[in-house]
């Protein structure tokens, strides 16, 4: 990796944010991982800090609010419209498939059964998106 890297996820479940800190614990990569419950918490974490995400995890189903409004409002906003978005979600409806892309998510991946196969995924998520994956610099980003 060229810089070191960092992952916001938004999910609103708290278990399911601590399992995915344990699986990415698991994968002994060295990345950085805020944790936030909506999208409002979201926005103020990355307007308060200068280092942006990396990479931004986004469970489709945040309880006030669906990926699609939180989606938006990220690329409509020209400092943090870069950031690649993955949809990390339960959901494996087409419409909500179709929906994250159609307001531009790069990825969308169903959440695995078992711990085990979550460590696999997010082991690969971060591969991809934090080491292969390349985006153009925004203005305000460290290079």
């Amino acid at each position: 990796m060229m810089s070191h890297s960092s992952i916001l996820l938004i999910d609103d479940s708290p278990g399911e944010r601590e399992l995915f800190r344990l699986a990415l614990v698991q994968t002994g990569l060295d990345v950085t991982l805020s944790a936030e419950p909506d999208a409002e918490a979201a926005f103020h974490f990355m307007n308060n800090h200068s280092d942006l995400p990396s990479l931004i995890l986004l469970d489709w189903n945040l309880g006030k609010q669906r990926g699609d409004e939180f989606l938006k409002r990220l690329r409509a906003d020209t400092r943090l419209a870069g950031i690649p978005v993955v949809v990390f979600t339960t959901s494996d409806d087409a419409s909500d498939l179709s929906l994250a892309y159609a307001n531009g998510a790069n990825g969308y991946v169903v959440k695995p059964g078992t711990f085990a196969e979550l460590i696999q995924c997010t082991t690969d998520i971060c591969r991809y998106w934090l080491e292969r994956n390349r985006v153009p610099h925004m203005v305000g980003t460290p290079c």
